[in-house]
């Protein structure tokens, strides 16, 4: 009789332990006053602390999301849209159902961000679709067959004729953009450059074409007399006639004729002896 009284007070003391030692644990992990005091009063204050509480859950799921798309989408952004999850997360939870909120809450907020990707994406989600099957099925080919699929390989694959395969992936390119402020950070903070440095002004002249041109015109007339210059300049670069020319420097038409023929001599000669260095 004293041993069974013994163990049922041993079982009384362990199953006491057991007890508390959740209740401790649940009280670590989940700050349950805050909960009931919300839960009982709905007060915007007890929501807002809830917030502050479980919000590095939300900076936790934005940097994991962020991290499969372009940089140009911004973490902020998905935290800002992920916090309206966890709001969501606070007012449908329940504590008598036994589940960590954590676990209750993760879902929300990464299905909140992705909702908002959604919604600020301006490619249909079909095209969006296809430009991933396309991407899968090329890394695929190119894992089986170790070097990039032909079209034809990626068409088989896929289902599809040629012809479709390249609406496909007109389809695809739409889906890419680059944008013109994002900024390049090289190691030196003072070489950091935006995309926009690296398009080309079609309108404006090369710079190493002008560099080049004025060295041509510096090496070519360094031994020619003032008057073979002229005569250069006038008709290369100025576009006179030879008459026009020689009503310029007082000379005949013939006279510059001559003067033209042998600087083009000499020039071909000099060129030729400098042909390494002009490649």
């Amino acid at each position: 009789m004293a041993r069974t009284a013994k163990a049922a007070s041993g079982a009384t003391t362990a199953a006491a332990s057991k007890s508390a030692a959740l209740k401790k644990r649940g009280t670590s992990e989940e700050p349950l006053a805050l909960w009931r005091e919300y839960k009982a009063t709905r007060s915007e204050s007890a929501r807002n602390r809830l917030i502050e509480t479980y919000l590095p859950i939300v900076k936790y799921t934005a940097e994991r999301v962020a991290a499969k798309l372009p940089q140009n989408v911004d973490v902020d952004d998905l935290m800002s849209a992920g916090v309206f999850g966890l709001m969501d997360a606070i007012d449908g939870f329940d504590l008598d159902r036994g589940v960590k909120f954590k676990t209750f809450c993760s879902q929300r907020v990464r299905g909140a961000m992705l909702d908002e990707l959604r919604a600020c994406d301006w490619v249909p989600r079909l095209v969006r679709t296809k430009a991933t099957q396309l991407e899968q099925t090329t890394r695929a080919l190119e894992a089986e067959l170790s070097r990039p699929p032909t079209d034809i390989e990626l068409a088989e694959r896929l289902g599809m004729s040629l012809a479709e395969l390249d609406e496909l992936v007109k389809e695809a390119s739409a889906t890419s953009i680059v944008s013109f402020s994002e900024k390049w950070q090289e190691q030196d903070d003072s070489h950091a450059f935006h995309a926009v440095d690296l398009l080309e002004d079609r309108r404006a002249e090369s710079p190493v074409d002008e560099l080049q041109r004025k060295d041509v015109m510096e090496m070519v007339t360094k031994e020619l007399t003032l008057k073979e210059r002229l005569i250069v300049l006038l008709y290369y670069f100025e576009e006179l006639t030879m008459r026009e020319i020689g009503l310029v420097l007082d000379l005949s038409e013939s006279r510059v004729c001559q003067l033209h023929t042998r600087i083009l001599a000499r020039l071909k000669g000099r060129l030729g002896a400098r042909a390494k260095d002009l490649r």
